[in-house]
């Protein structure tokens, strides 16, 4: 199975801000429905914007099973952890539920060597079958899985088969492509890369935030570049730009569930440490909705 495309991160509603708000699963099946709907080719559950942090070990196994018991499209999840036997498990329980993929982050925290990030991904590899693609994003995690160790990793084990690439920097990507075989997946890990990482590196999609405010028009985005339509897509990519910019002006995912709550998608509250955005971004993240097109009268 490839995962070309625009894959969705999605969020986890919660009804209300608090120490352990409730997960909102009604809700929750009405954004799946909704990505369905609108042309993308995957959803990641349990990701980042996910917040799969402050999700207990059996909701997190929840959310998974409500994913692909609800999608249409295939369904990658997020499985990882800086604790090799927790991400296995995880991962397993992922894969008996009928997951099509894992997500599997770079260990954070803890900061273990590249021979520790190869030992810890193989074991992951070894306990299961399903496509592992793994995530590379030190700005949250304090360690880079490097390009070398991606090659090593996608040589040893036949389903590490790619990379959400979300260091936001040139030289990795360029790195990746002259190390990793040709048909190791390179998919963006920022809506904002996307274009050039597409355009000059072969990307085939990425696992985007702004797709759940604009599923339709980032699978749209992502199509133009499948079919190597730069021009087009670099048109399409300046004109989302603002948008993109303004989904990152406070923590992943405060400002994506502001604005996915002020177009009528019920995205829900938060689980503490996270919380409400301050008014004035909110004024900001409005202003853009407006600008394009989105608010209701």
């Amino acid at each position: 199975m490839r995962f070309d495309g625009c894959l969705t991160a999605i969020v986890t509603p919660f009804k209300g801000t608090g120490v352990k708000s409730k997960l909102d699963f009604d809700a929750y099946r009405k954004l799946v429905e909704f990505q369905d709907e609108n042309g993308v080719s995957g959803i990641v559950a349990c990701g980042t914007t996910g917040e799969s942090p402050v999700l207990s070990h059996e909701e997190h196994n929840d959310v998974i099973k409500v994913t692909v018991e609800n999608s249409k499209n295939p369904v990658i999840a997020g499985t990882g952890s800086n604790s090799t036997w927790e991400a296995v498990e995880m991962t397993k329980h992922a894969e008996d539920v009928g997951a099509d993929a894992s997500l599997q982050v770079c260990p954070y925290y803890n900061r273990p060597s590249q021979e520790g990030l190869f030992r810890h991904f193989g074991a992951i590899a070894e306990a299961v079958d399903i496509p592992i693609i793994l995530y590379n994003v030190p700005g949250r995690t304090s360690r880079e899985i490097a390009p070398e160790t991606m090659a090593r990793l996608s040589d040893e084990y036949s389903n590490i088969v790619g990379v959400k690439e979300a260091s936001g920097k040139e030289e990795v990507w360029r790195r990746i492509r002259e190390v990793c075989r040709d048909d190791f997946l390179l998919i963006s890990g920022n809506d904002s890369d996307t274009c050039q990482m597409m355009r000059d590196y072969d990307a085939r999609g990425v696992i985007s935030v702004a797709s759940n405010v604009i599923p339709k028009e980032m699978a749209e985005l992502i199509k133009l570049g499948l079919n190597r339509n730069f021009s087009k897509m670099e048109e399409e990519d300046a004109r989302l730009r603002e948008f993109f910019s303004v989904l990152f002006i406070d923590s992943n995912p405060i400002p994506v569930k502001v604005a996915m709550n002020m177009i009528g998608l019920d995205a829900g509250g938060y689980r503490l440490p996270m919380c409400e955005t301050t008014d004035e971004n909110r004024a900001r993240i409005r202003a853009v909705l407006n600008d394009l097109g989105l608010l209701k009268e």
